[in-house]
């Protein structure tokens, strides 16, 4: 058995949690997990000086709030401003040129409408909402932020990071974007006024069936969020998300992550997929 001080998890408790993560989250704990499971857990078992996980689980099971709480312990929520350069320079150089050129032809209206799925603590929305102010500043745009996690949910809302996690945003950005804090706020920065009013926040669980956000998007970012499903679960959101993309938009998906061998999309940027006309 794994230990945590006098709490130890049995291999029944550990797969009742495996189950419970899947079926409520759709993310698939190997047995390698097993230690990160029981040192995310432990503390809230000891806080709710509880006798063991199985009695945590039972807890988990009757109330929707704990299960909220256990789910946002087991999430991992690594990013930063601009990650995956590489998609942020065809985005930047690319796609939005020619939503403008659409637009100035005639064939589009100027707005724009973007999904950030699994934004995390924010940086993702962000930097595309500083992206979309300094290449389409004229246009309407409303950027969708969701995540399983209340907890980063909570923190991407407050739009205030430490200095140092503005390490990758160019420094035009900052300047533009970005307000320095002072006072009690020494050594934080916030996202202005202009740059939080696109940005709209809310909790969705991608293994859910249905998904509360309505209309379609002209570009979803789902990035190193596939990783941590089974490939069942994958399959059946990389066909729901494609089902929101309006017919010319794309999806965005991690440097690790890739469609090939999907027929309904084609490869069009760093791991960046387009449907295909037929579609």
């Amino acid at each position: 058995m794994d230990s945590f001080g006098t709490i130890a998890i049995t291999t029944r408790e550990f797969r009742l949690f495996q189950s419970l993560i899947l079926r409520e989250a759709g993310i698939a704990l190997s047995d390698r997990k097993r230690a990160l499971l029981v040192g995310r857990l432990a503390p809230r078992v000891r806080a709710m000086a509880l006798p063991s996980f199985g009695a945590y689980y039972d807890c988990v099971c009757a109330d929707q709030e704990e299960l909220v709480r256990l789910i946002d312990s087991i999430c991992t929520n690594e990013t930063h401003f601009f990650r995956e350069p590489k998609q942020f320079t065809f985005f930047e150089n690319d796609w939005l040129p020619s939503l403008r050129r659409a637009a100035d032809a005639g064939r589009r209206r100027r707005d724009v409408r973007i999904w950030s799925a699994g934004c995390s603590t924010g940086e993702e929305p962000f930097s595309i909402g500083m992206s979309l102010l300094a290449h389409l500043p004229d246009w309407k745009h409303e950027i969708f932020a969701t995540d399983l996690s209340t907890k980063v949910l909570a923190r991407a809302e407050s739009a205030i990071w430490p200095i140092e996690r503005i390490a990758h945003v160019p420094v035009h950005y900052r300047k533009a974007f970005l307000l320095r804090g002072s006072g009690a706020q020494e050594g934080r920065v916030a996202a202005t006024p202009e740059l939080r009013a696109l940005i709209r926040f809310g909790r969705l669980n991608l293994h859910h069936e249905s998904y509360p956000i309505a209309g379609r998007f002209d570009a979803i970012f789902c990035r190193n969020v596939l990783i941590y499903f089974d490939a069942e679960t994958k399959q059946r959101i990389i066909r729901r998300l494609l089902d929101r993309l309006e017919p010319h938009g794309l999806l965005f998906l991690g440097h690790s992550e890739s469609l090939s061998g999907n027929e309904s999309v084609r490869a069009v940027g760093p791991t960046v997929y387009a449907l295909r006309e037929s579609q």
